[in-house]
């Protein structure tokens, strides 16, 4: 499916190298594959950090697995005190604690309630299969800078993986990261590209509602929970729409509410769970204490006592211009600018965001949809697939930003 062939001509006057060769593609995939077929939740990737790094060492490189035993960063190229800051290429290796329901397909999860349904199989491949292309460039000389490979652990668990990553030095001597997000609305061989904020913070919250409970003949004496909580359910969304601009993009949802066990007797104790998202980083900086002040008065009305848990999961990936415009000149000199197209903010999280705190850079959305395919899958089902051309894209890009990055520093 390559257009190599078709690409636009590049700003410079000879055609990037470091196209994937043939043979590394059919390996990729036979590698994925078996990623695929053996997925592992966050902090538990032994398997999937051995692979990696059995196979980064393979090419001669010396990967160096971090502090929390799982994940690893990999540098490509020498660095020395002249050495500019480097590139860093991020992938995510952890997978979701959903079954694989997939059918009709080798490579479906041979573990029990564990799933890649998110593509991170396809970002760590595409990672690896670009540090392996490039380990070969800076062989015959041809990688203009260092480039570091960083693959983090537990992206699925609040508040990420990346901060421990960050703590491990992943981010010592880095200038820009980079990363791609699978996107099953993307036709594969296409990006999604966008300035600015991409995707939204998301933030976990668990509330306790307590009071004296009783009979339901005489609700008056009682703290009756099963209203406070609904009120909670209802009231707290549409109070924090008037207290913040809606812009902001806000959002409290819940996914849980529990309390009592009789139909005659009115509990003591209620429990709403649910995830607080937000457009907008300023806003969410904000957001504990609006989401905390919302919940005591609309409690407080009903007698209820509060237990409020807020969980800072991740801020928003706010991608930086000058990132994406990196991202957007590899793209055209791979595949062309018609491979390029702009996508929208996602209310989805991504602990990506955790390195832009630091460092400057940029994620693109990378198009995993087979063109004609109308089966809609989602991320984070069951049945979500990639189309495996997608690996093939993703290096593409990736080395291109690397050989790019080093001409333009």
């Amino acid at each position: 499916m390559s257009r190599e062939s078709e690409a636009e001509p590049t700003p410079h006057d000879e055609p990037l190298p470091g196209t994937l060769p043939e043979a590394l593609r059919a390996e990729l995939i036979a590698f994925r594959r078996d990623l695929h077929m053996h997925p592992e939740l966050g902090n538990q990737e032994f398997r999937t950090t051995a692979a990696i790094k059995a196979r980064l060492e393979k090419a001669g490189l010396r990967p160096q697995v971090l502090a929390t035993g799982t994940g690893l960063i990999c540098d490509v190229g020498t660095r020395d005190d002249s050495t500019p800051p480097v590139l860093a290429l991020r992938a995510d290796i952890d997978a979701l604690p959903i079954p694989d329901t997939k059918t009709g397909v080798p490579y479906r999860s041979t573990v029990p309630d564990r799933a890649h349904a998110c593509g991170h199989d396809i970002h760590t491949t595409s990672v690896l299969g670009a540090g392996l292309v490039l380990a070969e460039l800076d062989r015959q000389g041809l990688l203009p800078n260092p480039v570091r490979l960083i693959f983090q652990p537990a992206e699925e668990v609040l508040p990420g993986g990346a901060p421990d990553t960050i703590l491990s030095g992943a981010l010592e001597g880095v200038g820009r990261i980079i990363g791609v997000h699978c996107d099953p609305k993307v036709d594969v061989g296409r990006i999604g590209l966008r300035v600015g904020a991409i995707t939204s913070a998301c933030d976990r919250l668990e509330v306790s509602l307590d009071g004296p409970g009783g009979h339901t003949a005489r609700p008056h004496l009682t703290t009756d929970l099963v209203t406070a909580a609904a009120k909670v359910a209802t009231e707290v969304p549409a109070l924090l729409a008037r207290r913040v601009d809606a812009r902001a993009g806000l959002a409290v949802t819940w996914g849980r509410l529990e309390t009592g066990h009789a139909c005659n007797v009115i509990p003591q104790h209620a429990e709403l769970s649910g995830t607080v998202r937000c457009l907008e980083l300023g806003a969410w900086r904000e957001a504990p204490d609006l989401v905390h002040a919302a919940i005591d008065e609309v409690a407080g009305m009903h007698g209820a006592k509060t237990v409020i848990d807020y969980v800072r999961g991740v801020p928003p990936v706010v991608n930086d211009a000058a990132a994406i415009d990196l991202l957007a000149t590899a793209m055209t000199a791979r595949r062309g600018s018609y491979a390029i197209e702009d996508t929208e903010q996602s209310l989805g999280g991504e602990d990506f965001s955790w390195y832009l705190e630091h460092v400057p850079g940029a994620m693109a959305r990378l198009g995993v949809r087979t063109p004609g395919d109308t089966a809609r899958l989602d991320l984070h089902r069951g049945d979500f697939d990639a189309d495996e051309e997608a690996i093939t894209v993703a290096v593409e890009l990736f080395t291109a930003s690397a050989l790019l990055d080093g001409r333009s520093g």
